[in-house]
């Protein structure tokens, strides 16, 4: 089936001498794996290779067979150009961490224009506010919410947060948690918004600390999920 979509790019991977795999998340489909045969060797063709760089926000016209092989692409191009994305070095450094933890976070190719709709305009924040120290940790806790894991606050804060079962406990447990500094800032970055995460102040051993216990998250609650290898890039580009 011939679509016209809206995408943001998660990964892009060399095959062959000329070729490439591009994994991208779809407005129309979700996760599409895409086979772009000869883009490396060519200059005259309309997909080039700047298009795939992680988190571009793209419009593709793409055929969807939807039989979970790879799927062809027509034609692309930019629906959004970031200004600062690729060329400040931090941010940069949080675009392919992100993009390796939505790598291995969505796995399932169906529809969540919700999730969609989040992450293109979280990216457009990204690319146009400078104060984004903590802009990471934020999207990952956020984005728990499509995920079906975002942390449980309904029985009211309690001096622990047990990450296996997402929620506070009033005394500690067998499970992996968070406590005392660490569980204050978690607890500062949950109902605010992108505008307001520059007000939360957090060192960079304790950002580093507080984002290790998030990836955690992530891992007790996706099966499959792999530790990002970008994560220690990140923190040094944080330091």
């Amino acid at each position: 089936m011939r679509v016209t979509t809206k995408a943001i790019v998660l990964s892009s991977l060399k095959y062959g001498d000329s070729s490439m795999i591009v994994k991208a998340f779809t407005e129309s489909d979700g996760l599409k794996t895409y086979l772009l045969k000869g883009v490396l060797g060519s200059r005259k063709g309309k997909l080039k290779v700047a298009y795939f760089q992680p988190l571009m926000q793209l419009e593709m016209v793409a055929t969807h067979r939807n039989k979970g092989s790879m799927e062809r692409l027509q034609e692309v191009k930019s629906t959004y150009p970031y200004q600062t994305l690729q060329t400040n070095v931090t941010k940069n450094a949080v675009a392919f961490f992100l993009s390796e933890m939505l790598v291995n976070s969505i796995q399932e190719e169906e529809r969540n224009q919700g999730l969609f709709r989040y992450m293109e305009a979280a990216f457009q924040w990204l690319d146009t506010h400078d104060q984004i120290a903590n802009f990471h940790l934020y999207f990952l806790l956020e984005i728990t919410k499509y995920f079906g894991f975002y942390p449980e606050t309904a029985t009211g804060r309690s001096a622990y947060f047990d990450l296996q079962d997402g929620q506070y406990i009033p005394q500690p447990g067998v499970n992996p948690m968070l406590t005392g500094i660490e569980l204050d800032h978690f607890a500062d970055l949950l109902g605010i918004n992108f505008d307001a995460i520059h007000t939360i102040r957090i060192g960079k051993e304790e950002r580093q600390a507080l984002l290790q216990k998030i990836v955690l998250y992530f891992e007790l609650h996706l099966h499959g999920f792999r530790k990002p290898r970008s994560l220690a890039v990140l923190n040094e580009v944080f330091n």
